[in-house]
């Protein structure tokens, strides 16, 4: 097999990522006013408590709705005037958020339970963002590399994104899953902007790529995948969310409704591929080719206590958590009407 029909083609992004945008949509409708939920622009009674709010947020593909609902106004019609805040990574927005700078954040659901867990806030999700899709989150390799499968990932270099984090978790979750030994493998970690760079060099023998990086790395250097973390136990698993501090959940219960009802309405939106594409170079800092072929998260908004409960189980499992966490007493239930 030649390096080229194993790296990934142009037209197979392409097909994964129309795939992908079909079954967000089917999960997004799920979870949105669709289904049960306002839609229609500014539902509450015209009021909130505060309607100047700061989101802290990741330059990240999964953010699109997000942009979307500032970029179209939505936010504006339900009282709420949002600024997003860039941060460097998740755990800095969830303790700036902690410490009064953002109101609420944007951060994989892994550093949420695991401040939780410890007692350092009392947290609360106001509302979901991202699940798992087949091709978005992938333990890739150099073409030059001599692994190939899951099994070969025994006793190899992993680049993550940093220790206990949404990454380890995936990526040791995965190997359990394909019964391979990773007590024995080396994590490093490494941001996701550098993971090609580290492949391309050989300092790592493998490396989880979410998007938009895992496109660049097949394009750029012929990166191939090893294992698409989206199988098995971790099949539309719960990654990443929106966030408080109980106190501002307490003292805003208007502010927050906006924020959902708004955020219904954006993944419900965003279902549209063509409304959030041109959005992503902007936002996501990706060139328009990229941005063309990369797969997408399940976009959701309304946080589901079976399927999140997941995540700290999974936590638990790998040491990650000491303690059980009840995800439904973290969850804001969205007003109904």
């Amino acid at each position: 097999m030649t390096l080229a029909s194993r790296a990934m083609s142009r037209r197979g992004l392409l097909k994964l990522a129309g795939g992908t945008a079909t079954a967000g949509a089917l999960m997004g409708a799920s979870g949105c006013g669709l289904l049960g939920g306002s839609e229609s622009a500014g539902s509450g009674d015209g009021t909130v408590e505060k309607p100047n709010i700061k989101v802290g947020a990741m330059p990240v593909t999964d953010l699109a709705p997000l942009h979307l609902a500032v970029r179209n106004g939505i936010f504006q019609q339900e009282g709420l005037n949002v600024e997003i805040v860039t941060t460097s990574d998740g755990s800095a927005a969830l303790t700036s958020t902690i410490g009064g700078d953002y109101d609420i954040t944007y951060a994989s659901y892994v550093p949420f339970f695991a401040a939780q867990a410890r007692g350092v806030a009392d947290l609360k999700i106001v509302a979901d963002c991202g699940a798992g899709a087949p091709n978005t989150t992938t333990i890739m390799t150099s073409p030059s590399s001599k692994v190939r499968t899951p099994q070969d990932l025994a006793g190899k270099t992993i680049a993550i994104s940093g220790p206990r984090t949404i990454s380890e978790l995936l990526v040791k979750a995965t190997m359990r899953a394909y019964g391979v030994d990773f007590s024995k493998s080396e994590f490093t970690a490494i941001p996701f902007i550098n993971m090609p760079a580290a492949l391309q060099q050989g300092r790592v023998d493998a490396a989880i790529l979410t998007e938009p990086f895992l496109t660049q790395a097949a394009r750029a250097s012929g990166a191939v995948p090893v294992a698409d973390t989206n199988t098995g136990p971790l099949e539309d698993l719960p990654l990443t969310g929106y966030g408080a501090t109980a106190k501002f959940v307490q003292d805003n219960p208007k502010t927050v409704a906006a924020f959902q009802r708004a955020m219904d309405r954006a993944v419900a939106e965003s279902q549209d591929r063509s409304k959030i594409e041109p959005l992503l170079p902007e936002f996501a800092k990706i060139d328009k080719d990229t941005a063309a072929i990369i797969s997408l998260l399940k976009f959701n908004s309304r946080a589901d206590a079976t399927r999140l409960q997941r995540v700290p189980r999974l936590m638990k499992d790998f040491g990650f958590l000491d303690k059980d966490i009840d995800v439904s007493k973290m969850i804001v239930q969205p007003a109904q009407g």
